[in-house]
């Protein structure tokens, strides 16, 4: 998809999503705010995935930290909202970067097992933890400041941070450390060799994707007035790799659409058939095996420069 059409289409967006207030139904606001909420997870975990080419199954644990960290300070120490955010996300960027720490020492599938095995380490301490977390109860009635208790202001102030956090991203992804993971994730061997610090590198991808998922999980802690454990299962982090990798490794946007896609699928499929979980097994197989570019392969949108799809072909970008 060529530059300015992607422009033209990101901003038609942004104003479609400016103007979801005005419909005047609850429901559409409410939905449009998951939406938000889960691109920005799904664009945490495609710097990750598409840019650093670390496939994580624990992502979900940083939406959790973040969204607990979030919650306790907004609650139990009755933070104000705007400082409760950036300090869920400095507890989210301070976990990350330890369990990153030993995560970047393997490579390929032991990565990919050791980050499964810290998403469910957090989910137990989030499940026992009854203390701080509420355990298998959950997290309720979070404290929400009365400017953004009706679902239209909080909406207006998720798609600001949203909209302020993936242009961070964008930033990161198409900078020189953003070109520096895809030279890693293309042949690390060759990136040590130029001198590149290559688990340093990864370890700074890891840290700012887990953060921003932070972030994500402290919107949601708040759009839902409460959080659990589940938020932390090795089934949310399936969920968004889904997005990822429906939407388009690799290509920025892609997992924005694949996000907004998956979201509104559920939504109509659970009006019709309590089947949900093979629908979804269903569309990952169709995706790899026809689609492996995604539904912005679909509309001309490589992914990023060099990214060898899942049957080791490269892209010509």
């Amino acid at each position: 998809m060529k530059a300015n059409m992607q422009i033209a289409l990101l901003a038609a967006l942004c104003l479609g999503l400016a103007l979801v207030p005005l419909s005047g139904s609850t429901y559409l606001v409410y939905l449009a705010t998951q939406i938000l909420i889960f691109i920005l997870f799904a664009t945490s975990l495609n710097l990750l995935v598409g840019y650093g080419g670390l496939i994580s199954f624990g992502h979900a644990a940083f939406f959790a930290i973040g969204g607990y960290s979030n919650a306790i300070l907004l609650t139990t120490y009755g933070v104000p909202v705007l400082l409760a955010l950036p300090g869920a996300m400095v507890v989210t960027a301070i976990l990350s970067a330890i369990i990153g720490f030993f995560c970047v020492r393997l490579t390929a599938y032991y990565f990919s097992m050791l980050t499964l095995a810290f998403g469910q380490l957090v989910w137990a301490v989030a499940f026992k933890w009854r203390a701080v977390t509420g355990g298998d109860d959950g997290f309720l009635r979070v404290a929400v400041p009365e400017w953004l208790a009706t679902p239209s202001s909080f909406y207006l102030f998720s798609l600001l941070v949203v909209a302020l956090a993936v242009a961070v991203l964008w930033v990161v992804a198409h900078s020189p450390l953003g070109r520096t993971m895809m030279a890693i994730r293309e042949n690390e061997t060759r990136a040590g060799f130029l001198g590149v610090n290559t688990r340093l590198v990864q370890l700074i991808t890891f840290t700012i994707a887990g953060t921003f998922a932070g972030l994500a999980g402290g919107l949601f802690s708040m759009f839902n007035r409460s959080l659990f454990p589940n938020s932390a299962w090795w089934l949310q982090s399936a969920e968004v790799l889904i997005m990822v990798v429906l939407g388009g490794i690799g290509s920025f946007f892609g997992p924005m659409v694949g996000a907004l896609a998956l979201i509104l699928l559920n939504r109509l499929t659970l009006q019709l058939t309590e089947y949900w979980p093979a629908l979804l097994a269903i569309i990952l197989i169709v995706t790899l095996f026809f689609f492996p570019n995604g539904i912005a392969g679909l509309f001309g949108s490589r992914p990023a420069p060099g990214l060898r799809d899942e049957r080791g072909e490269k892209s010509d970008a």
